[in-house]
């Protein structure tokens, strides 16, 4: 998959077939679309093509409404590559961007940039400034515009947006296995070992304290949760606690915090992803280290067993 950022000038594709949109999380509903438009292109012989946005314009728009993402950038990608895109363009989205209008944007970008031989869209789908240009506009310009328009069916765009919706309403509940299931694939976070406070190795549970990659990706509701870590291409089970360290210090701030098994390695400064499979339980307050020294040990029981492992 070729990737680009930035479109600033013609990208030589074949019969480019193209969709745009965010797709933050690329669940089902996204990757079914996704599959649809790599088909599409596979039938006629052409090149199948994404064009999204970074940031999300939501974040440019209203820029006094926190975003939470369920993706950063890298895992949007690693997910497209892995389905089979041909192309994907990341659009930088300025305050300035966000004022094309919809002639604009379909000529400057989807005619002049990608010569789009058919374009994917939703029944709901709006660009351009004012949100002018939708399915109704395009069918309107078909003939100017000189490319053959494929409409997206309503069903599938609302289960689409009740799958993001779900999605996110289960993280926040720490319903993992729900969301995962809209996902299709474990959630994942993923960020960079830094230095903690190293409590967890006087007590028989040394953790890797992660800083995450994006800090605008959603972090689940505070708890302790089974997990599987891939380091360098390894894929380790351990337990990751998500938090304010409430028996420790009751930080301001949430910290990541995961304690991987039968590993005993300095891997700061390291890349770790972690993908998460279930809540064990939230997050508790203990009166000292011995009962959480012991709470410890028996999550390691609970999430041992999970994973069957010995």
């Amino acid at each position: 998959m070729k990737v680009f950022n930035g479109i600033d000038k013609p990208i030589d594709c074949q019969k480019p077939i193209v969709t745009i949109g965010t797709f933050d999380g690329m669940h089902l509903g996204h990757q079914k679309i996704i599959k649809q438009l790599i088909l599409a292109a596979k039938k006629i012989n052409g090149e199948s093509v994404l064009i999204t946005f970074y940031p999300h314009p939501r974040s440019i728009i209203n820029s006094n409404e926190p975003l939470k993402l369920l993706q950063n950038q890298a895992e949007k990608i690693n997910k497209l590559e892995e389905l089979g895109l041909d192309h994907l363009v990341i659009i930088p989205f300025t305050s300035e961007f966000s004022k094309l209008t919809a002639v604009e944007f379909v000529q400057s970008i989807i005619k002049d940039k990608l010569h789009c031989h058919t374009l994917v869209i939703g029944y709901d789908h709006h660009f351009g400034n004012n949100r002018e240009g939708n399915l109704a506009f395009l069918q309107a310009n078909a003939k100017k515009f000189d490319f053959e328009i494929i409409e997206i069916p309503a069903k599938e765009i609302d289960a689409i947006k009740i799958s993001s919706t779900k999605i996110r309403s289960a993280l926040l509940a720490g319903t993992i296995e729900i969301a995962n299931a809209y996902l299709g694939y474990p959630y994942e976070l993923n960020g960079v070992v830094v230095s903690g406070k190293k409590l967890g190795r006087k007590i028989g549970f040394p953790t890797a304290n992660i800083s995450l990659t994006d800090t605008n990706k959603l972090i689940p509701q505070l708890g302790v949760y089974a997990v599987k870590a891939v380091l360098q291409g390894q894929t380790l089970h351990g337990m990751l606690n998500i938090g304010t360290n409430p028996t420790v210090e009751d930080s301001a701030s949430i910290k990541l915090e995961v304690h991987l098994f039968d590993f005993n390695s300095d891997i700061y400064d390291n890349e770790l992803s972690i993908q998460l499979y279930s809540k064990i339980r939230p997050e508790l307050k203990f009166d000292n280290l011995q009962a959480l020294t012991t709470q410890l040990q028996q999550d390691e029981i609970v999430v041992r067993n999970y994973f069957s492992l010995p």
